[in-house]
Order: structure tokens, then sequence, then C-alpha cells
């Protein structure tokens, strides 16, 4: 076929955060745009057991600071699984370039998200996005 649509690398999502309307207008939005999304968790602690549950999971929005700890140990045990990880945040700490496949600065745009989840397919699919959206940073760390 001529224009055919690319196959997406990255289907099903983990959202991992604490704030409520965040998390709802994410959640809702990643679902009207054609995404699964495996789960909405506000602690680590459920996060961890959804990553440890053998969930199929292509890729981790995770906030850095969570009610009962870091973003960042989400982070490590998505990595021991050969999870990708895309930090969304206001403070993105520098362990995270060895952790996650990107940070994309909170507050963002819908657009935006769904930009940052396709420079990271595109990674992941072996080119380079043509155009990041603003506030992200790709990491040549896992994803």
């Amino acid at each position: 076929m001529l224009f055919a649509k690319k196959k997406r690398l990255i289907i099903r999502l983990l959202v991992v955060e604490d704030e409520p309307l965040v998390a709802f207008d994410t959640e809702y939005f990643l679902t009207e745009s054609k995404f699964t999304v495996v789960a909405t968790v506000d602690r680590v602690s459920d996060a961890l057991a959804v990553i440890e549950s053998e969930s199929a999971i292509d890729l981790i929005l995770a906030d850095v600071s969570l009610s009962d700890g870091s973003g960042l140990d989400v982070a490590r045990a998505a990595l021991e699984r050969g999870v990708p990880v895309l930090f969304v945040t206001g403070n993105c700490p520098v362990e995270a370039t060895t952790l996650a496949a990107g940070c994309l600065s909170k507050p963002y745009s819908q657009r935006d998200l769904l930009a940052a989840i396709a420079a990271i397919e595109a990674r992941m699919a072996g080119s380079e996005p043509k155009k990041l959206p603003s506030g992200l940073r790709l990491f040549s760390a896992p994803g």
C-alpha cells in the first residue's frame, strides 16, 4: 500500500502520576488517541506491582516526585524489565539520563506529549525524530 500507516511500536502505556487531574486528563487523552493505558497509578509501590506483574507495557510515563517515593525507583524497575520510561515532570533529575528514554517538562500540551511518544518510538525504530516538541530532552540511555 502506498499510504499505509506505520505500525506503532508503542501501544500499551503505564501512567504513574500522583496529581489526580493530570492523571485523569492524561489517561483520557491517551485512550482517545488510540493508546491502551494498562494502568494509571499514583504510588511507586503500585507502579512496581504493575511492572512486576508481567503486564505487557511498551512505555511508562512517570512523574519523578510521587507521594510515596521517587519515580526514579519506577525507572530502575522498568530498566530491569527492558521497558522505556519517559519522565513527565517539572524537575528532571540528573539520574534520569541513565534511567530513562527522555524527559518532558511540565506543563506540557497534549500535542507535545504525543510528539514525545512519537520521538521515543522513532528512536526505538532506529531513526532520529525530525523535530522534538518543546520541553522534551531525549537521552541516549535505554529506550
